[in-house]
């Protein structure tokens, strides 16, 4: 058997979209197709298309009005079947080398660089309303690289081999788990959607999977995709269910293996709850890997650049609507920078265009559904009934679309419900500290949420980023210096968070892949003893 280097993973090429170029052109035009057009999204059990009578409008947050096709729901029949599919695809599946399961999510990243970025663009931006660039980022390059760089990683564990000692040969096998991995995934990144099931199909595991209801429209179109890259069936299988539904079927399964999830944090501990009180049921102990909610920070110290600081409060607060988990929700900015940082914060935010994403020249698009607009218009009210300042935005619509303006708060108190609790959409707060309360509000910062997912600092002192630095080391499982907290790149910078956030276990990076994996150590004595005595027990 031969030996194999896979390609050398680098990062995919965002494209600008620009007027006049041709990706902008493929895009627009992709748009126009699928706006003209109605498509059926069914459930895919072991490679055949599933349609049922349960069948739910697809609808694009900017235009509820509008009707982009339907998707196929089903019962707990269809996990269950999915759950066979799985099973039964799993021998064959674990035991295909390495390098062939490598071609096929090689495949799907040249697929997705090539003749489908324009329709999986297109599809997340309908969708899950975001614009042009958001949707690049996420469903074209960051899915790319997850899928190229899982790859080398996956060859990376498997290389990495124990040493031996004379007339012995020691080597570790990396099985896939033993019976069948859960990918529970979420609306905002379509790359997610696509990466928690493949990373543990890459290491020989089979899946069922079920997107967020308000991601289907894309995790159709990834199907599609790993279908043509050569997936074999029941290898990934897609349901539409209820959570519920799901759970009361995959979480009493004697093969359940493992769960790779993002989410909210409160849907987190109830599965990890409902998988302990389940503990005796299943074959081996279940792998569970989450990564869930965060209240992510900037913190600007007084020497902060006040341009830079401005930049990263706009971009990390209200890219995407504030709709990712590393998003900017609170900030915390010394008096006297406030006094210069407030007249071009004002002067920026006033130039944010918000509308469809058919625009391209709309920064803010909608959220994604009526709960989340009712659940971030309420917390908006409520500052407004608690006499808080609303500096900016502010105001809401959801007549033709889920539209709420970015918004920002000045709380008068640093432990104000909005610096507190995760909203989830265009909402930052700012807390005013005086500048000889850096070292405190340092303090504030770390136990102010739950929540350790991302932060930032924005300074140009180097003694006040080392001091941040170290203060805030379990605030964050990604730490930005003079940058926003949002935007890790595969390969550069893994992603994740402790304590509220998730397990830590950094999608995009060799530590994710490990656990999909049960390790069994093999040893081959080459010249065994043939006498069970040892020379320490003959006599002087």
């Amino acid at each position: 058997m031969s030996q194999y280097n896979v390609p050398l993973p680098k990062n995919e090429p965002v494209l600008s979209y620009a007027p006049d170029t041709p990706e902008r052109a493929a895009l627009q035009a992709e748009m126009d197709r699928r706006l003209r057009a109605r498509i059926d999204a069914p459930m895919w059990i072991a490679g055949h298309a599933i349609e049922t009578k349960d069948q739910r409008r697809m609808s694009p947050p900017h235009k509820h009005a509008h009707n982009l096709g339907a998707s196929h729901h089903g019962e707990a029949k269809h996990v269950r079947a999915a759950i066979d599919a799985a099973l039964k695809a799993k021998r064959e599946w674990e035991h295909m080398p390495f390098e062939e399961r490598s071609a096929i999510f090689l495949k799907a990243a040249d697929l997705i660089a090539g003749p489908y970025r324009a329709s999986i663009n297109a599809a997340t931006m309908l969708g899950q309303g975001k614009n042009a660039y958001q949707a690049e980022i996420d469903s074209a390059c960051e899915l790319i690289d997850f899928l190229r760089f899982n790859v080398a990683y996956a060859q990376q564990i498997y290389r990495d081999q124990p040493i031996s000692s004379p007339g012995v040969w020691n080597r570790l096998d990396y099985r896939p788990l033993e019976g069948f991995v859960f990918a529970l995934t979420p609306f905002n990144f379509t790359a997610i959607a696509g990466n928690l099931p493949t990373s543990a199909a890459m290491m020989g595991n089979v899946v069922v999977w079920k997107p967020a209801n308000t991601q289907i429209y894309s995790a159709r179109m990834l199907m599609e995709v790993f279908r043509e890259a050569g997936v074999p069936d029941g290898v990934i299988n897609l349901v539409y269910v209820d959570g519920s539904t799901a759970g009361d079927v995959i979480f009493n399964h004697p093969e359940f293996a493992g769960i790779h999830f993002t989410g909210s944090t409160g849907i987190f501990r109830q599965v990890w709850k409902t998988i302990g009180d389940n503990i005796a049921k299943y074959r081996s102990y279940p792998r569970i890997v989450g990564e869930t909610g965060g209240k992510d920070f900037i913190v600007a110290h007084p020497s902060a650049d006040v341009d830079v600081l401005n930049a990263a409060i706009i971009r990390g607060a209200f890219e995407f609507q504030g709709q990712k988990c590393s998003a900017a929700s609170r900030a915390y900015v010394p008096q006297t920078l406030w006094q210069a940082l407030k007249p071009k914060l004002v002067a920026e935010m006033a130039t944010l265009k918000m509308g469809p994403t058919e625009d391209f020249s709309n920064f803010i698009n909608a959220v994604i559904d009526e709960k989340a607009f009712n659940k971030i218009a309420t917390y908006i009210d409520q500052a407004k009934a608690d006499g808080q300042e609303i500096l900016c935005g502010g105001k809401y619509d959801k007549s033709k679309g889920y539209f709420i303006e970015p918004t920002i708060i000045i709380a008068n108190n640093p432990m104000y419900t909005t610096m507190c609790e995760e909203i989830f959409g265009p909402v930052l707060t700012i807390y005013v500290y005086g500048d000889d309360e850096f070292e405190s509000t340092l303090h504030l910062v770390d136990r102010t949420s739950e929540y350790a997912l991302t932060g930032a600092i924005i300074a140009q002192d180097r003694q006040a980023i080392v001091r941040a630095t170290d203060a805030l080391r379990h605030s964050a499982g990604n730490f930005y210096i003079n940058d926003k907290p949002t935007g890790a790149v595969v390969g550069q910078q893994p992603f994740g968070g402790g304590r509220g956030s998730g397990t830590n276990d950094k999608a995009g990076s060799k530590v994710n892949l490990l656990r999909w994996v049960s390790q069994r150590t093999i040893k081959e004595n080459f010249v065994p003893p043939k006498d069970y005595r040892y020379p320490f027990l003959a006599e002087d």
